[in-house]
């Protein structure tokens, strides 16, 4: 919880995820090269991750390089595979000593073998921290993950492990790449766009939405301030009435 200047009390979400958008616009509007956009971006990665170990925010999931993103000029693409490579170098012993875990989530078979042993790395190095986890979706698309999640069951199924009309939501989960992380309460996404971008699309079922246009190398901790004091204002109803939502308040007080 946070307590705001007139004293009130804030609801903190315990897991926040984040579409970084805006850093080739942030580039170009200042004519520089595109991948000058992205290096900026690092940059408001570790102000954010800053701001989550002051909030006490537990879980910071960042959409770093969607499967769509395969798409993109090959030049563009290998600058961010060297990008990430460069940063997992230069910031995880900062990331390791604040008590951040890293966790990787996407498709690595098309990653780059050395980038590949770089994420290995770093979630073998930080593996028992426990003050905020950061998952990075890296060649991540979220019907990817339901796809995937799909195939197991199957073999689950075909191996007599499972029953296929013992399929239900709750199994399906358990098979989906962030198992072991709750959903997201908060999702951000910077530079003015107004869609999901096939991020997280399991997980986003319940979560609250919040867009801004300010591009992400913009996005400082005082507009990381301004999403979680819109978050506190909202009522999490998950299908129920606010009668409702405030009944089990008051039975759980």
């Amino acid at each position: 919880m946070e307590v705001a200047a007139d004293n009130t009390v804030l609801a903190i979400p315990g897991h926040v995820a984040i579409i970084m958008d805006g850093n080739g616009r942030w580039a170009k509007m200042r004519g520089e090269p595109r991948h000058k956009g992205h290096r900026q971006g690092v940059k408001s990665v570790r102000n954010i991750v800053g701001a989550c170990l002051r909030n006490n925010i537990r879980y910071l999931t960042l959409f770093a390089f969607s499967s769509e993103n395969w798409r993109r000029p090959r030049t563009e693409v290998g600058l961010l595979m060297d990008l990430l490579l460069t940063a997992l170098g230069s910031e995880i012993k900062e990331l390791d000593e604040n008590g951040v875990r890293v966790r990787f989530i996407g498709d690595r078979n098309h990653i780059p073998v050395n980038v590949q042993y770089a994420m290995e790395d770093a979630e073998t190095q930080t593996v028992s921290n426990d003050m905020l986890t950061l998952v990075i979706a890296v060649s991540y698309g979220g019907r990817w993950d339901i796809t995937q999640a799909a195939q197991r069951l199957v073999e689950q199924v075909q191996s007599k492990e499972i029953d296929a009309e013992n399929i239900t939501e709750e199994l399906l989960a358990e098979n989906i790449s962030t198992i072991d992380i709750p959903a997201p309460d908060l999702f951000i996404r910077t530079g003015g766009e107004h869609r999901i971008s096939n991020f997280l699309l399991w997980q986003l079922a319940y979560t609250e939405l919040y867009f801004t246009d300010t591009l992400w190398p913009d996005f400082n901790e005082m507009a990381f301030g301004m999403a979680l004091k819109d978050y506190a204002k909202r009522q999490r109803r998950y299908g129920m009435t606010s009668e409702q939502v405030v009944s089990r308040k008051i039975s759980h007080a």
